[in-house]
């Protein structure tokens, strides 16, 4: 047995942060391999949709001349970044069991467990979701988000057949903790992100050093992929870390896995939920 990454008890919103971390530390090489290509995809993505928009340089900052059009491709991106966390989650959901079990499992053996075809039905729907959410209005994509953080990971962690309302179920929990948490490290981590990919245009210009509209076309979304990167694959691992938590407080899982034990075995048939 490996030392557990996942504490087998209710943990701090602190707490969750450092455990999605430490699972990130885990899994880093195939979450980091999978997240930047995404990532990069989105820039090019994103890129291509604001110059075609006439939209001008990836600052990303509001473009209230033609509002409309910034709000769309803003919209779709938030779209973008919600699939992107999904299509993580399930790996980091097949992470999270021999995480908190202590079980050592190669990164490769992983990736059998990720249901792929499940996973990527689920992705799409929660991008195209997102995206029409952000488009109608910032309120409803904050709902969506909180509420489905766990689709992707209760596929491939709990085996469950209805992932969406299994994740809304356990998402409202303990006065929607759940969801609370999950929508403050993805705020924690977009200031973060926006520090890194458009901030340090504002503070050149305040310090009086000129960038030219062509170093800005590639250093923006350069930055933006980068921070993208490592964001999208801890807010994939906090998402597990999260499940594991939300079913360890509501509804026991730590007591099933000690009696399985108990039985003599290793703790992974109190992982299965299959409602």
């Amino acid at each position: 047995m490996a030392p557990e990454v996942l504490p087998m008890r209710p943990m701090t919103a602190g707490e969750l942060l450092d455990a999605g971390a430490a699972l990130l530390r885990r899994r880093a090489l195939p979450m980091l391999a999978l997240a930047a290509p995404l990532a990069a995809a989105e820039q090019v993505l994103l890129g291509r949709w604001r110059e075609g928009a006439g939209l001008g340089a990836p600052t990303y900052m509001p473009d209230f001349g033609d509002f409309g059009t910034w709000w769309t491709i803003t919209a779709a991106g938030l779209g973008i970044e919600a699939a992107i966390i999904a299509l993580l989650g399930a790996y980091a959901g097949a992470a999270a069991g021999p995480a908190l079990l202590g079980k050592p499992v190669k990164h490769r053996a992983l990736w059998s467990r990720t249901r792929p075809i499940a996973t990527i039905t689920a992705t799409a729907f929660l991008g195209i979701s997102a995206a029409m959410a952000a488009y109608a209005g910032f309120v409803p994509w904050l709902i969506l988000y909180g509420l489905t953080g766990f689709v992707t990971a209760a596929l491939t962690l709990n085996r469950t057949n209805r992932p969406l309302r299994r994740s809304a179920r356990l998402a409202i929990r303990d006065g929607a903790r759940p969801a609370l948490i999950r929508l403050l490290a993805y705020f924690t981590f977009f200031l973060i992100r926006f520090a890194l990919g458009t901030a340090w245009v504002a503070v050149a210009g305040q310090a009086g050093w000129s960038i030219g509209t062509s170093i800005l076309t590639w250093a923006v979304p350069i930055a933006w992929g980068i921070a993208n990167t490592v964001a999208y694959a801890a807010l994939a691992c906090l998402d597990a870390a999260l499940l594991v938590e939300a079913r360890i407080r509501t509804e026991g899982l730590d007591i099933e896995i000690e009696r399985e034990r108990a039985r003599g075995g290793d703790g992974s048939r109190a992982l299965v939920d299959a409602s």
